[in-house]
């Protein structure tokens, strides 16, 4: 199944972070990373913090999405991530926003993620892998999701270290 990961870092070695998501993604057998978008260095959404590293990784996966969700969060606690605070900084945060064309909705785990339309951080990446590509449930591909989405300030930074 093709999937997309949103990835994002604003505490310690950014770089490395974003390499290590790769490499704990392709860890798993059953999980291949197809390519990485640019990194962008993006002002935080939350509260006052460091500037965050954000980019979006395709996947092809023969995890079902929950598996593929706590492979996930594996590597996030591989990287030291520690949830104290909603919106705080993180060493590494994943996201998975799409699961093929698949709607999740359960305690655990909803796909498309709940904020892609409003996340022009996410949305500009994604856009720069899928542009076409339908959004489940949103009547509207990633670039016009957007196109419409709210401004952000944000900087290309680089190539994604894979």
């Amino acid at each position: 199944m093709r999937a997309f990961v949103g990835v994002g870092t604003n505490v310690g070695d950014r770089w490395g972070h974003l390499a290590q998501a790769a490499r704990g993604l392709r860890a798993s057998p059953r999980v291949a990373v197809v390519r990485g978008s640019q990194v962008w260095e993006t002002a935080p959404a939350g509260p006052p913090q460091p500037d965050y590293l954000n980019a979006v990784l395709e996947v092809e996966s023969g995890l079902p999405a929950g598996r593929l969700h706590q492979l996930m969060l594996l590597v996030e606690e591989g990287a030291g991530r520690v949830r104290r605070e909603r919106w705080g900084p993180r060493t590494l945060d994943l996201d998975l926003l799409l699961y093929g064309s698949e709607r999740i909705d359960t305690p655990d785990l909803r796909v498309p993620h709940p904020s892609l339309r409003e996340r022009r951080f996410v949305l500009a990446p994604l856009a720069e892998l899928c542009p076409d590509l339908p959004v489940p449930g949103a009547g509207a591909t990633v670039a016009e999701l957007l196109a419409s989405s709210p401004p952000h300030r944000m900087r290309e930074a680089g190539p994604y270290p894979l």
